[in-house]
């Protein structure tokens, strides 16, 4: 098996976990393929063993790679997906972060996952993404989301008016400080802090969620994921901010935005004793007591 592992940042606290990775796979004689700015942190840090190699886009993995581990936390995971594209390239997460929905393996659970994962024990959790169709090449060729597209104003003391039309037909006008349209990946993300619902993985729909609406009987939306979704911006200003993920460029007032269901998926490996309600019920501490 050919293994990509994928992290953005390298801490001294990582170093115990990481070399656990690395020492399993060699035991499995995987092949690890490293992405090369972070082989390049943890270079003279871990002792690496066995057939490693580098890679750096799409192209280098896309045909020869297995799997893809993530190793942080949800913000690695996200930044996985421009690497994985439409390649199908299943992806573990690796959490040495803190909350962690995506990068569902904690720390200690490494052996025991990267076990499952050699005997094939385990599932594959279909995510989908959204997609923005216009303006084009906004964000070059990845413009799609895993977890969501938003709009923000650009000036802090003046509100961004933001009109919104489904299938052709006029949802809302929203005021306030901007707009998230979420996948049901990204409702335990941004949408969740702004009061939006939370969705299970495969139930095909958009969450329209306004943030700090001026109007306080606005609320979020769902929408099945079929829908084509057009956004025009309103406000004083000619430049305002959108970002894709991680990913963010600025949008003129100008343009119009077209957002759509994305036409492929992201693979999430899942292990056979999780699921999405457990991970929710454990990352939120729902049925915990607190009482003294």
């Amino acid at each position: 098996m050919k293994v990509a592992l994928f992290g953005k940042a390298y801490t001294d606290n990582q170093k115990v976990y990481l070399q656990i990775i690395i020492d399993e796979l060699t035991k499995r004689e995987a092949d690890i393929c490293i992405y090369e700015p972070y082989f390049k942190a943890i270079e003279g840090k871990l002792k690496l063993n066995g057939n490693i190699s580098y890679f750096n886009t799409n192209k280098d993995i896309r045909k020869s790679v297995d799997m893809l581990f993530s190793v942080g936390g949800d913000g690695t995971m996200l930044d996985t997906v421009p690497i994985v594209r439409n390649s199908g390239i299943p992806i573990l997460g690796i959490n040495l972060g803190r909350l962690g929905f995506l990068s569902s393996v904690s720390k200690n659970e490494i052996v025991n996952a990267i076990d499952s994962v050699f005997k094939g024990d385990y599932y594959i959790d279909k995510r989908a993404l959204l997609q923005l169709s216009e303006p084009k090449k906004l964000f070059g060729n990845v413009n799609y989301a895993l977890n969501d597209l938003t709009i923000y104003r650009n000036n802090a003391t003046a509100l961004i008016v933001v009109h919104v039309f489904v299938d052709d037909k006029f949802l809302n006008s929203y005021w306030g400080d901007g707009l998230i349209v979420s996948t049901p990946t990204g409702s335990t993300a941004y949408t969740m802090s702004v009061g939006g619902p939370i969705v299970t993985p495969g139930s095909k729909n958009f969450i329209i969620a306004p943030i700090a609406s001026h109007n306080l009987t606005v609320r979020p939306i769902v929408l099945q994921d079929s829908s084509t979704i057009k956004i025009k911006i309103e406000g004083r200003e000619d430049k305002y901010l959108m970002t894709m993920d991680s990913r963010h460029s600025a949008i003129s007032k100008d343009d119009e935005i077209i957002i759509k269901r994305c036409s492929f998926n992201v693979n999430l490996v899942q292990m056979k004793n999780k699921n999405f309600y457990s991970t929710i019920r454990d990352k939120l501490h729902w049925g915990v007591d607190y009482r003294n």
